[in-house]
């Protein structure tokens, strides 16, 4: 059985387990850790993914974050200013744009406010927000308005609940569940 295979069933076993009432928005966030070395492999499972969450009696909602950044550059009204002079974007020089990151929040807490108690909401592509944004602040920022659950598939490492994306960037600590296929 390959890692992919492992994570699927672990999750998928993780999933379908009674989900306790009463827990906060970061109790109900679970990170799907895989190698970054194995993201489009990893990209072919999320419909296995979707298939283990239905079959536990789930809804399922997917946000793919992409093209996220793109898509909200071409929209900014400023865009050919900041695509000369980048440092004029807030955040630019730490690698987090500012308001990037606030339309990446709402833009999670709008699907996250759609989803029952029952669904999963999870997130895919997270390794494209690397330079430009941070997962850590989207998840604790939108992670107050979960009723179900959120499922953020991350490529990066685990240990000791510090989490670190792409292996490149210093980690977090987050009290999320984490499954990995280790």
């Amino acid at each position: 059985m390959s890692r992919l295979d492992r994570l699927v069933e672990r999750y998928a076993e993780h999933i379908a387990t009674p989900w306790p009432e009463g827990l906060s928005g970061s109790e109900r966030v679970i990170f799907v850790v895989y190698p970054p070395a194995e993201e489009l492999r990893f990209r072919l499972t999320i419909d296995e993914f979707e298939l283990r969450t239905r079959e536990a009696g789930h809804g399922w909602r997917l946000l793919d974050l992409t093209d996220s950044f793109p898509r909200w550059m071409s929209a900014h009204r400023y865009r050919d200013k900041y695509f000369r002079r980048p440092t004029l974007l807030a955040g630019y020089a730490d690698g987090r744009l500012n308001e990037f990151t606030t339309h990446l929040v709402e833009q999670t807490k709008a699907q996250v406010a759609q989803a029952s108690a029952k669904d999963v909401v999870a997130i895919a592509g997270v390794s494209a927000l690397f330079g430009v944004s941070s997962v850590s602040k989207v998840v604790e920022q939108a992670a107050p308005a979960i009723q179900g659950r959120l499922v953020v598939f991350f490529p990066g490492e685990v240990e000791d609940n510090n989490y670190r994306l792409l292996d490149a960037r210093d980690g977090w600590n987050y009290m999320a569940h984490a499954i990995t296929g280790d």
